[in-house]
């Protein structure tokens, strides 16, 4: 056979030859195709079943951590860390189980990795919590014993305080740092299902109000032992506002007293009627000139008048260089407190018998100290001594002893209502107080907040506050392109005193026209504060753009307006901002606290109807 022949025999051989090769790859291919399949459903079967375990974890641990508040709130101690151990373990689980490489592989996937990653976070938040925070709480207070907070004696014991200190504080790092993790744009932005993005909404709130709660007890278990005399003897100024004549920070201090504090122990030391204090010509203080502008120098010539500013560290250093002068005692704090506060503390301590025979209780005392008073002694001097006796009283009570948790219970609830502000001269105490709302600071806004501030005055020159009626409204909403909002706070003020009350209330009490105010009607000055760097968009009411008084104080920008209204009549005012901060979150009012609790409510702003 040729050559030729030979190599065309071999020709469709060779091919044959490089078509079995090129076909013999296909069942590798499979092979490997197949593995992968193969794994990604075990992976999705893997993180199916741990992630159905996790959730099936943190649902547990869901009731028990409502138990062990619970508990602590009834001051079952042994409960209450019971079940924060076993809330622990359930938290733990769910951390593990969400936390393993294969799960933290997928987060990386699109779509489902988000949910995995916000399972995984939240999951590590509620651990570190339960660990960090619950657990060591609770072994802490199972250790304490309740009777310790109760002032018997006129002393409290501070050492059991002091050693909170540091459980405390770690113990409000923890939450705050699982609250910075589910805030974090990467967790709280996520695009996730629904049932899960419910979920981090409740938990991320839970640990907003949570971290809020301990950094205030944190701070308060460093100020309160401080105050108490820990370190040795202080003169502390109390100022009892007087809320039946508005001022900014509650009313006007009517009555003010000194407590000495030296190692846990208190007594009462001096008592003075606002009006054993002179007015001050010059002032005590040179005054800024945006406050002058607002409230005049009579906040620093009148002690009644130091509160008209919504600066609690201006008004309290003021009365404090006040007190100075006329007793020659320097103090080191001002405490600021109301009779609704009184009337909270009287839970605690029950009712108690006042030198007039009275009866003080949680039920009457704001009535008898703000209306029945004035009625009953027509003579100022007559009311100062039976003011004076009831705050006696009040403290001869308090030191013979309260129920610690209602007492607790009482000082937070008026501390959130802003009716307990408290001022320090020292400088590092201070720094302490600035963060919380016992500081009386103007509104401070937060990421998660747009915080405004009303502020009311009385301007009757009498005692007509006591009946009137407060309720505000606050919104804003997000209508531009550069992401400012246009926020809105309503104002709705109404006369609640009796048809008659020109004739049947006294001369005291209504003004008798003193200051161009007819008997029976209420004047009252409104200032709404926006955010720092805030537009100033107008005042309407009834629809209808009404005159006003555009400032600003302290880098504030804020909106003041004068009602005057006769008994039964009520009127509604509608302030407008556009505030210059990108990305606010809620909205939120503090307001001058009143005899009552104002009433606030969330406006539905819309871009159609946002102010203007």
């Amino acid at each position: 056979m040729s050559d030729l022949e030979n190599l065309m025999r071999a020709v469709p051989e060779e091919r044959l030859h490089i078509r079995r090769h090129r076909r013999r790859p296909g069942p590798y291919i499979a092979s490997v195709i197949f593995a992968l399949l193969l794994a990604a459903v075990a992976a999705s079967v893997w993180i199916g079943v741990r992630g159905l375990q996790a959730s099936g974890e943190l649902l547990r641990a869901v009731p028990l951590a409502e138990s062990a508040k619970a508990a602590m709130t009834a001051q079952d101690f042994e409960t209450a860390q019971r079940d924060a151990e076993a809330l622990a373990e359930h938290a733990a689980s769910a951390a593990g189980l969400t936390s393993d490489p294969v799960w933290r592989a997928v987060e990386l996937l699109p779509g489902v990795g988000s949910n995995l990653l916000v399972l995984r976070e939240a999951a590590a938040s509620v651990d570190s919590v339960a660990s960090g925070a619950v657990v060591p709480l609770a072994k802490q207070a199972a250790g304490l014993d309740p009777s310790m907070f109760s002032p018997a004696g006129g002393r409290v014991e501070l050492q059991p305080l002091i050693d909170a200190q540091p459980v405390v504080a770690g113990a409000a790092e923890q939450v705050a740092s699982a609250h910075e993790t589910m805030t974090d744009p990467r967790v709280a932005d996520a695009d996730v299902i629904g049932p899960l993005a419910a979920a981090r909404t409740e938990l991320t709130e839970l640990l907003r109000e949570t971290d809020q709660s301990l950094d205030a007890l944190s701070r308060s278990l460093t100020i309160g032992p401080a105050l108490l005399g820990a370190e040795g003897q202080r003169d502390v100024l109390l100022l009892f506002q007087n809320n039946a004549e508005l001022r900014s920070l509650g009313g006007i201090p009517g009555a003010l007293a000194v407590v000495r504090t030296d190692g846990g122990a208190f007594a009462l030391l001096a008592q003075r009627s606002s009006r054993d204090f002179p007015r001050y010509d010059p002032p005590v203080v040179e005054l800024p000139v945006e406050t002058r502008a607002l409230w005049g120098d009579n906040t620093a010539r009148y002690v009644q008048d130091v509160t008209f500013t919504p600066d609690f560290p201006t008004a309290a250093s003021i009365a404090s260089e006040m007190w100075r002068r006329e007793t020659g005692q320097t103090t080191s704090a001002v405490v600021a407190l109301d009779p609704v506060t009184l009337s909270y503390l009287l839970r605690a301590t029950g009712p108690i018998t006042l030198p007039t025979g009275d009866v003080l209780d949680a039920e009457n005392a704001v009535r008898l100290l703000l209306s029945d008073v004035y009625a009953r002694y027509p003579d100022p001097k007559d009311q100062d001594a039976f003011f004076a006796g009831a705050t006696v009283a009040v403290m001869d009570a308090v030191k013979q002893g309260a129920d610690p948790g209602a007492l607790i219970s009482a000082l937070a609830q008026a501390g959130s209502e802003r009716r307990v502000l408290i001022w320090s001269a020292v400088p590092e105490e201070q720094e302490i107080l600035q963060a919380t709302t016992l500081a009386g600071l103007r509104p401070v806004s937060t990421e998660d907040e747009m915080r405004l501030g009303v502020y009311l005055n009385d301007m009757t020159g009498s005692k007509m506050s006591a009946y009137l009626d407060v309720e505000l409204g606050a919104g804003s909403v997000m209508c531009r392109n550069d992401g400012r909002r246009n926020a809105a706070v309503s104002v709705t003020l109404t006369n609640a005193a009796p048809p008659d009350a020109a004739s049947s209330l006294p001369a005291y009490v209504t003004g008798g026209g003193t200051f161009g105010v007819s008997p029976g009607n209420i004047r009252t000055s409104i200032h709404v504060y926006g955010p720092p760097g805030a537009y100033n968009l107008g005042v309407e009411s009834g629809g209808e753009l009404v005159p006003y008084h555009p400032t600003s104080d302290s880098g504030y920008t804020l909106s003041g307006v004068d009602v005057e209204l006769a008994p039964g009549q009520s009127a509604t005012y509608t302030f407008g901002f556009l505030a210059d901060v990108l990305g606010m979150g809620d909205t939120v009012i503090e307001s001058t606290p009143t005899i009552h609790t104002n009433a606030t409510s969330q406006l539905a702003l819309t871009c159609e109807n946002a102010l203007w």
